[in-house]
C-alpha cells in the first residue's frame, strides 16, 4: 500500500513537533526544576501558542515524561555505541565506557540535569519512577558484564565477581550529575582519566601471561 504525500508530509511534521516538545521540556525541566515544569512553562519554550499543541501530541505528563526518558536514553546509547565500536582488547573497552559516560555528561548537562530531576521528583500515576526501571538496569550492567568477563575470559582481567564490579563502575558514572550540583566546576577530563586508572587497576591481571592466553 502507497502512503500518500500529503499523509507521510503529515506524520514528518508530527515526528518534528513531538521532537520540539520533548527538546524543550528537557531544557524546562534542567533550568526550572521538576516540580516548576508546567505544559505552559514547555509551551513558552518550544513557541507554541497553545498547551493544546502538547496535549495533541502526548496523551498527558506522564507520557511526556516517558518520551523525555526514551529520547535521553537514546541519545546515550548512539553515543556510547560509536566510543565503544572496534575496540581491540577489554581493557582499552572498559576504559572508553568510563570515560565516554563521563564526555557524554560534560557536553549533555541539559540532558542529565533533567533525568537527574526527573529521577528525584517524577513518579507516575501508579507511583513509579519510569527513569530508571529495573529492565534499564539489567541492560545497562550487562553491557559492563560483558566487557568484564571478555576481559577475564582473554587474562587481561583477574578473577572477581563481575557484576559487583559492573555495578560500582556504573554508580562512579551514574552520581557524576549530583556532584556537578555541588562542583559546577570540576574538570572531567581528570576525573574521567583518574575514575578510568583507579578501575584499571582494580581489574587487572597481575599474574603472567600462560603461553594460551598470549596467543589469543
Amino acid at each position: 500500500m502507497r502512503v500518500s504525500q500529503a499523509g507521510e508530509g503529515r506524520s514528518l511534521a508530527a515526528t518534528a513537533r513531538r521532537a520540539q516538545i520533548v527538546a524543550a521540556t528537557i531544557e524546562t525541566i534542567a533550568e526550572l526544576g521538576y516540580p516548576q515544569t508546567s505544559f505552559a512553562r514547555i509551551a513558552e519554550r518550544a513557541g507554541l501558542s497553545s498547551t493544546r499543541l502538547i496535549s495533541y501530541h502526548f496523551a498527558g505528563k506522564d507520557e511526556l515524561i516517558g518520551a523525555v526518558v526514551t529520547e535521553v536514553h537514546r541519545t546515550i546509547g548512539r553515543f556510547m555505541a560509536e566510543r565503544l565500536a572496534d575496540l581491540p582488547d577489554a581493557r582499552r573497552a572498559l576504559r572508553a565506557y568510563i570515560t565516554g559516560v563521563v564526555e557524554f555528561v560534560a557536553g549533555h548537562r541539559a540532558q542529565m540535569q533533567a533525568l537527574m530531576e526527573i529521577f528525584l521528583d517524577f513518579r507516575g500515576k501508579d507511583g513509579d519512577d519510569r527513569s530508571y526501571d529495573a529492565a534499564t538496569e539489567r541492560q545497562v550492567l550487562g553491557s559492563l558484564e560483558e566487557i568484564l568477563r571478555w576481559g577475564q575470559a582473554t587474562g587481561e582481567f583477574r578473577d572477581f565477581d563481575t557484576f559487583v564490579m559492573a555495578a560500582t563502575v556504573q554508580r562512579s558514572v551514574d552520581g557524576l550529575p549530583f556532584l556537578l550540583r555541588t562542583e559546577p566546576e570540576l574538570d572531567l577530563s581528570r576525573y574521567a582519566d583518574e575514575l578510568a586508572t583507579i578501575f584499571d587497576l582494580a581489574t587487572r591481571n597481575r599474574r603472567p601471561l600462560s603461553e594460551g592466553e598470549e596467543a589469543r
